[in-house]
């Protein structure tokens, strides 16, 4: 305690006093570091908190996008509705890779969409041809003796 505030006390209080119990002055030292140091934990709780609800969607940026805007919508729906599973789910979804159907399913409908696109060739009747007379082969000529 300062010289000032030893000063103020009662006659009757003891002169070394603990740093903790307010004076005369009504400073209360204790309140202040007690309050200084309860924002600074809110504060680093609250980033903490953040920086835990984001790394679903930092570990979905390793896989397609599709899958990044699903984990990225679960992320945001756990945090404002504090429900953990979907925060759970979010996690589960960005730790597995869905394999991708889409590109071999658009590769085909591209294929089918040049086809379609290109000209078509024409048919024309074609006159049939008279069938020609096909011939038997003749025997082989056999020697005589042999039957």
């Amino acid at each position: 305690m300062s010289s000032e505030a030893a000063a103020t006390l009662h006659p009757l209080a003891p002169h070394h006093l603990p740093s903790f119990i307010s004076d005369g002055t009504g400073g209360d030292p204790m309140m202040t570091n007690v309050a200084i140091f309860v924002a600074v934990m809110v504060f680093i709780i609250t980033i903490f908190f953040l920086h835990l609800h984001s790394l679903p969607e930092k570990l979905a940026h390793k896989v397609g996008a599709n899958q990044l805007q699903m984990v990225g919508v679960l992320a945001l729906i756990a945090l404002f509705t504090h429900n953990n599973l979907y925060w759970v789910a979010a996690l589960l979804l960005a730790l597995v890779q869905i394999p991708d159907y889409e590109t071999p399913l658009q590769r085909i409908a591209d294929a089918l969409d040049r086809l379609k696109a290109a000209p078509q060739p024409t048919a024309e009747p074609v006159a049939e041809a008279p069938a020609a007379e096909i011939e038997a082969p003749a025997p082989a000529s056999t020697k005589e003796g042999e039957a």
